[in-house]
């Protein structure tokens, strides 16, 4: 009798402990979702309602979309759609869908050296910095944001460079930190501008231009190019983030009484 009652005790905690077993859903994301504060409250969501844990790679985009093409995450959450159509044209990833925006947003010292607040377009604002040679911080990281600042830099016909122009090769809230330290402007997206808005003195100087959109879209690492991955994970994640629940927490997540991103429902936006 004590012989069962010790199997029996011993079967119960291995089924308990398997109960318990957490899968992992990997997630290459840009370094934006995480500055911001966002995925602090919308991952915990996710893992919470399917018993998973979320471990999360926050790079620039570039890198974020180069680890998901070598299919060393399930799914890759960034913003800087040219750069994912390429990857979804050639089978890398699939189920691409739009989750959420907000724009971009050029900061700088209060005193606004180049008076870019004056300007009529953000290309005008980034030919008044080179004019001035006003200190200009950079990502230089092959980001959604790095992408979008050189797009800008190349529709303003200015090779940037010189010792105004600093490449920094960090995240968004690090090059924050630098450009407010030398007093310097910098290209942020407003998700981390906001969240930072209390670590700096720097203030947005330019913003409104609709160049300036910022969407974020979110895509499944193809199974047939990688079937270790975790692709019934991944959908979930998808239509978690993209649905009901995952665009109520996007929306109603605030700084300092300002929101920081706009859900779009799954909704595409392409940007060529």
């Amino acid at each position: 009798m004590k012989l069962i009652r010790y199997l029996l005790s011993t079967l119960l905690l291995v089924n308990s402990g398997a109960g318990l077993a957490i899968e992992h859903l990997k997630l290459s994301t840009t370094t934006s979702t995480e500055n911001s504060g966002l995925l602090t409250v919308l991952n915990p969501a996710f893992e919470n309602k399917y018993n998973v844990k979320i471990d999360v790679i926050a790079v620039g985009t570039g890198k974020a979309l180069k680890i998901g093409s070598q299919g060393d995450v399930d799914v890759v959450f960034v913003h800087a759609p040219a750069a994912e159509l390429k990857y979804v044209e050639t089978g890398d990833f699939i189920d691409r869908k739009a989750v959420m925006h907000n724009d971009f947003v050029i900061v700088g010292p209060k005193s606004d050296p180049a008076k870019t607040a004056s300007a009529n377009s953000a290309i005008e604002a980034l030919q008044l910095i080179a004019k001035f040679r006003a200190t200009f911080v950079s990502r230089g990281d092959d980001s959604g944001t790095d992408k979008k600042e050189k797009a800008l830099w190349r529709a303003a016909q200015i090779k940037p460079e010189g010792k105004w122009y600093i490449q920094a090769g960090q995240g968004m809230g690090a090059v924050l930190k630098i450009a407010d330290e030398k007093q310097a402007y910098t290209l942020s997206d407003r998700g981390t501008q906001i969240a930072y808005a209390d670590k700096m003195s720097l203030v947005v100087t330019y913003q409104g231009d609709k160049v300036l959109f910022n969407p974020y879209h979110v895509m499944a690492v193809n199974p047939e190019k990688y079937p270790h991955v975790k692709y019934d994970l991944a959908r979930k994640y998808i239509e978690f983030v993209t649905g009901v629940e995952g665009q109520k927490i996007i929306n109603t997540f605030r700084k300092f009484g300002e929101q920081l991103f706009y859900g779009d429902d799954g909704k595409q936006y392409i940007e060529k």
